[in-house]
Order: C-alpha cells, then structure tokens, then sequence
C-alpha cells in the first residue's frame, strides 16, 4: 500500500484518516491545532510538525482544510507540500475550494511531476465516520485509477467527473440542493408549526412520499428537536455558497434561488450562529413567523 500523508483534522478529516488506518494503510498526518492528532496516533498514524514534512514520507498527500486560501498556503506556501514533494507524488486536495483554486493547484503540481485529484465529499461527519461519502472527483484518468483504492477507504460512491476543477464544480452543484433544500424543509416545518399541525407528523407524511430526501430525514429531525451541533456549520455552508456564487459569475449564470438562501445565511451569521449546524437556518423562519423557537 502507499504511504499516505493527511493534512486536516477537523469533523471530516479525523474520521477519515480513520478509516484509512483501519484499511490497513501507513498514514502520517498534520494538524494546525493538536487536538486530535493525539487520537490518531493512538491508532497507528505518526504526527509531524509541517506539510513540507508530510510529502517527504509519503507517496500520497490528502488535504481537507476549510478553504481555498488554506489548501494553496498549505500545498504551495512556504514549508507546504510541493517543497518537500517528489516527482510521481500524488496530491489529492478533499477540501471544497474554488474550481479555480484546484485548477491551478492541478497545473502548479504537474508542471512539477506530481499527480494531483481534486476530490471534494459530500455526506457529512455520518459519511465520514461510517467510510460512506460521495466523492466528486476531477483530475486526469490515470491519476484516479491510481487513487481509487485510496478514495474506497472512505467513500461509497466515487465518481470521475472529468478534467480538473470539475470535482469542485460538482460540489458546488451538490452545495446548491443541499442548501435550497434545508431551506425548503425549515419553510415547510414552520407553515406546519404556524398552522398549529404537528410537525413531526408532517415529517412522517412528507418521508413516504415524493418530497423524501435525506435532509428532510436528518435535518428535519434536527429542525424538530432544535438540536443545532454541528454537523455542518453555517460558516462552512455560507463560505461554500460564495463559492457557488462566484462559479456562477465566472460563466455569467444567474443563481437566484441561491443568492437567497446565502442571504439568508448571512442574516443568521449576523445573529453570532455561524457555529450552528446548517439545520438552524429554521430558527430565522421561526423569528419571521413571530414563533417561539423553544417550544417544540
């Protein structure tokens, strides 16, 4: 098996970096805060102490960092992986980023011999635990037949898309539904509670028919209960809405139905709830509605 080197501890990378330990791979790993670099190497993974340091001992780099800014400072900055990278390395970037940001990772990386995947998921910290995301993946064919055993360890439906930056597009597109639909499940639960109908009832209803999804399942019960651990925060949604905003601009496509939603965010980020789960965007119908959002 290849050496992996994963960079970016946080709700997903943790998990993930599990399951590859649990595949049977070798992984170093780097974290800018320590805290769960202790657990891992409870688990067999070996810390040290920079990404420059991560590429010199393994032939595989994952990252999963919050942001475009993070993955290129961390990937090309000083002390980042391409100084400590070889040729016939591979990067394979797990973040959400910019279509933009990956593409010139991707040429940055092969102008100096290295193979680089982008790989964005979808499935959330269940996903992650359970090695079941979705993995949107953009990059040459030769690059992803080479990972896909790698990618098998923590995804279950792992998809090539195309070329690179076309993984980041592809999460932008997931971003989109995922969004829109939170916000149509937080609409229809408060109609429900304005209009004095039970809502977990409606809930139940809505699952066995043609409006089932998997947030109305999870994060309609979250809705319900108003238990808004993250998950996924608002933050993170709202910087990945920007992100699907500006991939809009860059090919003059009019998003409407998302302009709104980020809205919508911002207004709940405004409020000091960035830190929520997504699934709090409920809390904002609630106030509108003139709701009380503890009695539930």
């Amino acid at each position: 098996m290849e050496r992996i080197g994963f960079i970016g501890l946080g709700i997903m990378g943790k998990p993930m970096t599990q399951n590859l330990l649990r595949a049977g791979h070798s992984v170093v790993v780097f974290n800018r805060s320590p805290g769960a670099i202790a657990a891992l190497v409870s688990e067999g993974a070996i810390a040290l102490s920079s990404p420059k340091q991560v590429a010199q001992h393994a032939d595989v780099v994952i990252t999963c960092l919050p942001d475009s800014a993070d993955v290129e400072a961390v990937v090309l900055g000083d002390d980042g992986v391409i100084e400590g990278a070889r040729a016939g390395m591979m990067v394979i970037d797990m973040s959400t980023i910019a279509p933009t940001t990956a593409r010139k990772l991707y040429d940055t990386l092969s102008e100096n011999g290295i193979q680089a995947l982008d790989a964005p998921v979808s499935g959330g910290e269940i996903g992650a635990q359970q090695g079941t995301l979705s993995i949107m993946v953009g990059g040459d064919d030769a690059a992803f037949q080479r990972a896909l055993p790698i990618l098998q360890a923590m995804g279950s439906n792992i998809v090539h898309i195309g070329v690179a930056g076309a993984g980041q597009v592809t999460k932008a597109c997931n971003q989109i539904v995922v969004a829109l639909t939170v916000q149509a499940v937080a609409e229809a639960l408060t109609l429900a509670k304005k209009s004095g109908v039970d809502g977990a009832k409606v809930r139940e209803a809505l699952l066995g028919g043609f409006a089932q999804s998997r947030v109305l399942e999870v994060h309609g019960k979250r809705m319900l209960e108003g238990k808004f651990n993250p998950g996924f925060t608002l933050d993170l949604h709202r910087k990945d809405m920007n992100i699907v905003l500006q991939t809009g601009r860059d090919v003059n496509l009019p998003l409407l139905g998302s302009s709104q939603v980020t809205s919508l965010m911002n207004a709940l980020i405004a409020q000091g709830k960035g830190g929520l789960d997504n699934a709090a965007l409920v809390s904002l119908y609630e106030m509108l509605g003139g709701l009380d959002a503890n009695e539930r």
